[in-house]
């Protein structure tokens, strides 16, 4: 009960603030959303199982990577992430692209925030968000700046917005584009 009332409230968690792209109203009106249960990845197992899968969409500093939980990985997914009908998350911020532990834990908030959001247009599957560069620090000084905030919330929401649009499996975009240069 807790994770749905989370989900319903849910807005960019930078210590409760919020950032200017993500303070508009919530529309949280749909019943599927209501219903659509996040999980998050726990174990080093899960993550490097979704890490070991395709990348489904990409930003200049994110990028997302999907496992399906049903179809050829359901024998193996089973044991890792249990129920196949729930949605997975998880969220990679090395050091190596965020020196300072206050910024990985912002993006790390914000990307559990805005899956949230989305939840209810992403697929059965564990999803992981994986800081792929780093932010200009000439641009963003500080660690946690107001500027930041709205550069990775901006980018967090066009990573989310093309991965829920993209099929689960990778067959079905290599027979929609074969049939289409057939036809």
């Amino acid at each position: 009960m807790r994770a749905i009332a989370r989900a319903m409230t849910a807005r960019c968690a930078w210590i409760g603030r919020g950032c200017a792209a993500c303070l508009g109203p919530r529309d949280s009106s749909t019943p599927s959303e209501a219903l659509t249960v996040m999980r998050r990845l726990q174990t080093r197992a899960q993550f490097q199982a979704v890490l070991a899968s395709m990348t489904v969409a990409r930003t200049a500093h994110f990028a997302l990577h999907r496992r399906a939980l049903n179809g050829a990985q359901a024998l193996a997914s089973s044991a890792l992430f249990g129920g196949a009908g729930d949605v997975w998350i998880g969220a990679i911020t090395p050091k190596r692209w965020a020196r300072r532990a206050v910024t990985r834990n912002a993006i790390r908030r914000q990307v559990y925030a805005l899956a949230h959001e989305f939840a209810a247009r992403l697929p059965a599957a564990a999803h992981l968000v994986r800081l792929r560069a780093g932010f200009d620090r000439s641009r963003f000084r500080s660690a946690d700046s107001p500027a930041l905030r709205v550069a990775v919330c901006a980018e967090l929401r066009a990573l989310f917005e093309r991965a829920a649009f993209e099929p689960a499996h990778p067959a079905a975009v290599l027979m929609t584009g074969a049939s289409a240069t057939t036809s």
